[in-house]
C-alpha cells in the first residue's frame, strides 16, 4: 500500500549511488505542454554517405581517409577534449591564501578516442544483431585492457584475455605513453543529446584525472563495502530482481531497471548481477548476456515512441588506475540518460528548481518501467 501512495504524491527518493536525492512529483504529468518540442527524428538513413566523416573510404575533417572498414573503426578525436602533450601547469600560490584556497586549477592530460560501431550509416545499436554488439563490447574490453594499470588487480586477469581482431585501429599505439587514471566510454546519440553525426558510434576519453560523477559513485561504493561487508549494486540489483516492479529487462548475468533514484523520465541502468569490477572480469558468455541486455534496452527505447529515440550511454567500471580498495569497490554498470517525456518530441530540460535545488521528475520510475516493458518485440521499424 505505502508504494501506492507514492505513485500519486510528491515525495524524495534517496541515490544510494551518489549520496544525493530527486523530487518525485507524479500528478505533474498531467499538466498540459505549450512549451519547446523537438524536430521528430529522421526516419530513413542511407546505408552509405557520401559526405558523412565515419562512413568507410570517406575523408574526415583533418583531411584523414577512413579505411574500408568491416566491423568497428577506432581512431583519434579529430577535436579532443584533452590534450596528450602540453605545457606543464603548477599552482603558483600554496601559501594559505584567499587565493590558493578560492582559485584552484590542475592540469588534466589524456586523449579521446571515436569508436564507431557498423560501417553502416543507418545502423544504431537497436538495429544491430547481438554478435555485432559483442563486438563492439570486445573493441571497448580491448582499449581498456591496453590502458589498465600493469599494477591494477585487474592486471592479470586482463592479461589473460584473447579477443578477436574485431576492430580496425588507425595507425595509434595501443598502449599509452603514460598511466592514466579514467576511461568514460559512452555514446551520445540523436541531435537533442548534441549528437553531429548520425552514424552510429561512441567515444573514449582517457583522462590523468578521476571525474565528479565517478568520484561520488566511487565514495559510495567504498563506504557501503567497508560498513556492510556487500557490494552495493549487487545487493542493488538482488533487490530490485525480487520486487520486478523497475524491471526492464533480466538475463542470467545483466539487470536492466529503471532505478528507484532516476531523474530523467525513462532513465535505465544495466547492472552486473554479480560483482563484476569492469568489463575484463567478463568472460565469452558474459559479453553477450551483455549485448542482449544492450539490445533490449535500446530497441525498446526507439518502440516506445517509434521513433530514433535519443540518450546518452556511458560505463561505468572500475579506474586504470587506483587502490586495491577503490578497484574492489567498483561494480560493472552501463547509464543510460534519455529526455524524451511525452513523445517522440516532447523532452524533458534540467531547469530552474532542478539547477537551483535539486532534480525533479514527473513519471515514476515504476510507471516508466511498465511502459518500457511493454515495448518490447521486434523494431517497429522492421514490421
Amino acid at each position: 500500500m505505502s508504494g501506492e501512495v507514492l505513485d500519486d504524491i510528491s515525495h524524495r527518493r534517496y541515490n544510494p549511488l551518489k549520496g544525493s536525492w530527486v523530487l518525485v512529483s507524479p500528478h505533474r504529468n498531467k499538466r498540459p505542454w505549450q512549451g519547446q518540442q523537438e524536430a521528430a527524428a529522421e526516419k530513413s538513413l542511407p546505408s552509405y554517405d557520401p559526405g558523412c566523416y565515419l562512413c568507410p573510404g570517406n575523408t574526415r575533417a583533418q583531411g584523414d581517409i577512413n579505411p574500408t572498414y568491416d566491423g568497428t573503426f577506432t581512431f583519434v578525436n579529430d577535436y579532443s577534449a584533452v590534450k596528450e602533450d602540453q605545457e606543464e601547469y603548477v599552482m603558483p600560490d600554496r601559501d594559505g591564501s584567499i587565493t590558493s584556497r578560492l582559485l584552484r586549477a590542475e592540469a588534466v592530460t589524456g586523449k579521446c578516442y571515436v569508436i564507431t560501431f557498423s560501417p553502416s550509416h543507418n545502423l544504431t545499436l537497436a538495429d544491430l544483431g547481438l554478435l555485432e554488439i559483442v563486438h563492439i563490447i570486445e573493441t571497448w574490453t580491448q582499449f581498456y585492457t591496453d590502458h589498465l594499470s600493469p599494477l591494477s588487480p585487474l592486471a592479470q586477469i586482463a592479461a589473460s584475455i584473447i579477443l578477436p581482431p574485431t576492430h580496425y585501429r588507425s595507425g595509434e599505439q595501443p598502449h599509452p605513453m603514460v598511466q592514466y587514471r579514467h576511461m568514460q566510454i559512452f555514446e551520445n546519440k540523436g541531435a537533442a543529446m548534441g549528437c553531429s553525426n548520425p552514424h552510429p558510434h561512441g567515444q573514449v576519453w582517457i583522462t590523468s584525472s578521476l571525474p565528479e560523477e565517478l568520484s561520488q559513485e566511487l565514495e559510495q561504493l567504498k563506504n557501503y563495502h567497508q560498513e556492510q561487508g556487500a557490494h552495493l549494486l549487487e545487493d542493488y540489483a538482488r533487490l530490485e530482481s525480487e520486487k520486478k516492479e523497475r524491471v526492464v529487462f533480466e538475463n542470467t548475468a545483466f539487470l536492466a531497471v529503471c532505478p528507484w533514484w532516476a531523474i530523467w523520465p525513462f532513465e535505465v541502468m544495466i547492472v552486473a548481477k554479480e560483482h563484476k569490477r569492469a568489463l575484463v572480469d567478463l568472460d565469452d558468455e558474459g559479453r553477450l548476456s551483455l549485448a542482449e541486455a544492450m539490445s533490449e534496452v535500446t530497441r525498446r527505447y526507439d518502440n516506445l515512441f517509434e521513433t530514433h529515440f535519443p540518450y546518452s550511454m556511458g560505463i561505468h567500471q572500475a579506474p586504470l588506475e587506483g587502490t586495491d580498495a577503490e578497484i574492489e569497490s567498483s561494480h560493472l554498470h552501463i547509464h543510460f540518460y534519455p529526455p524524451l517525456l511525452r513523445s517522440a518530441t516532447v523532452r524533458k530540460f534540467l531547469v530552474g528548481y532542478e539547477m537551483l535545488a535539486e532534480p525533479q521528475r514527473d513519471i515514476t520510475p515504476e510507471q516508466a518501467a511498465v511502459r518500457l516493458r511493454s515495448s518490447g518485440g521486434p523494431l517497429y521499424r522492421n514490421k
